[in-house]
């Protein structure tokens, strides 16, 4: 009875090392006698207890290997490059990735330090950061050529990171922050230059104005003088006599006018019965030269005025 035990336990041991489960997208590599003898796919698999072996196990999964390069640039910058590289190990070549390979993340260590070492060298620090795409093409092309070979397919590199030394980008920052202040105080400038031309234009526009305006109400004066001797001759008063009056009575209006308000100082000259003949001179005089000034404007601008 006890042989049979015995027997019946080591069949059952040995129908239960026959059999093995192999997880979904892995590959389990078995070996006969240390010979390589087949690749089992995920699910359950037979295998022949104490002669075959399972001697590994592949993911076929997408895998990702983050590489950190430091190397210099054309203008002699020290920059740390973080390459990411996502790989898979293709189907059809399991053999070659398991038995081919020892160290898959040390060989493609290998090839990023050797392609950004040559690619990173022959570009300007501003250009790394502009052509980072074309350093991870390059990367990747490398990459493809050497670990097909292996059972490696390349989904993708990328560089995911730039960093120079730190006094570097301290520099770059001030360069940038001086560039933009440039830019600035130039805006500034033109700011302040269109509102002093614009003032200076406004000031001669008005000064424009202002003296059109004192040559009307001169023009207007004269006229208003002229009616007044032509009523006072319509009643006897010859010119003479009549401009006189007309002086007097708006030196008379003047001096009230004045004195309407109480804060104002008024200073009487002594003057003797020939001052209205005077000022009636000095008038005549000064309304000639504004008749003259008033001809010569029109001659420069002979197009009509509205009056």
């Amino acid at each position: 009875m006890a042989p049979s035990i015995i027997v019946l336990v080591v069949l059952l041991i040995i129908l239960i090392f026959s059999f093995f489960v192999v997880k979904q997208q892995t590959a389990a590599i078995v070996q006969r006698f240390g010979k390589f003898q087949s690749v089992r796919q995920a699910g359950l698999q037979l295998k022949i207890p104490l002669i075959d072996k399972i001697a590994g196990r592949l993911s076929l999964r997408i895998q990702q290997l983050d590489v950190n390069v430091e190397t210099k640039t054309k203008d002699d910058v020290f920059v740390r490059l973080k390459v990411s590289v996502q790989y898979v190990v293709l189907r059809d070549k399991i053999y070659d990735a398991f038995y081919r390979l020892d160290d898959p993340y040390q060989q493609i260590t290998s090839y990023v330090f050797d392609t950004v070492r040559a690619e990173v060298p022959k570009l300007k620090l501003d250009d790394v950061f502009e052509k980072k795409d074309d350093i991870a093409i390059a990367i990747r092309r490398e990459l493809e050529q050497s670990m097909n070979e292996y059972g490696y397919g390349i989904i993708k590199a990328l560089v995911t990171d730039i960093d120079p030394d730190q006094e570097v980008k301290h520099a770059m920052n001030r360069i940038n922050a001086a560039e933009r202040q440039k830019i600035a105080a130039e805006y500034e400038g033109e700011a302040d230059r269109i509102r002093i031309v614009a003032k200076a234009t406004a000031e001669a526009e008005s000064k424009r104005l202002q003296g059109r305006g004192i040559a009307d109400q001169r023009r207007e004066i004269a006229r208003g003088l002229e009616e007044s001797v032509n009523v006072l001759n319509q009643v006897g008063i010859n010119s003479q006599e009549a401009s006189a009056l007309i002086v007097i009575t708006q030196h008379y209006d003047t001096l009230q006018a004045v004195s309407e308000n109480t804060r104002s100082n008024l200073i009487l000259l002594p003057n003797n019965p020939s001052a209205a003949s005077d000022m009636l001179t000095e008038l005549t005089t000064s309304f000639a030269a504004v008749n003259k000034i008033d001809q010569m404007e029109r001659e420069e601008d002979p197009s009509p005025k509205k009056e």
